[in-house]
């Protein structure tokens, strides 16, 4: 990390997130894929991506000052996330006290365990979609 509490980190001065990442995360919009790419963009660009997805050699806060700028960029990051995924999730996942790291798992595990039973229901659907059921060959193909 550093040594100086006044540095300087580009995390910080992103204002205003939904200016990079365009997307909402919902749960109705199959989009997770798209908008974890998009975070781990931006995450990596400020090099911060080790607030999300664990280093292989863990990071070791030696100093208070390494510790509150850990803190203050883990809640900057927090407040990324929140900001571009849907009230509906959000009131999911959010909770008192809670690490950039355990959000981000808990979105991985929402849309990630969800995966198989989407897999199935989407195949039913495609299944029981039936061409008599509209009114063109066109109407059918764009469903």
């Amino acid at each position: 990390m550093t040594e100086n509490k006044s540095s300087f980190h580009s995390a910080l001065v992103v204002s205003n997130i939904c200016n990079h990442i365009s997307i909402t995360l919902e749960m109705e919009n199959v989009q997770y894929s798209t908008w974890v790419e998009l975070i781990k963009i931006i995450t990596r660009s400020h090099k911060v991506l080790h607030h999300i997805i664990p280093p292989e050699k863990p990071t070791v806060l030696t100093s208070e000052d390494e510790k509150e700028l850990w803190s203050t960029l883990d809640d900057t990051i927090l407040s990324w996330i929140y900001a571009t995924i849907s009230n509906d999730l959000l009131h999911t996942i959010i909770e008192p006290d809670t690490t950039i790291m355990d959000a981000w798992n808990r979105l991985r595990d929402i849309f990630q365990d969800n995966k198989n039973s989407h897999v199935v229901t989407l195949e039913a659907e495609f299944s029981n979609t039936k061409m008599e059921n509209f009114p063109n060959v066109s109407t059918y193909v764009s469903v």
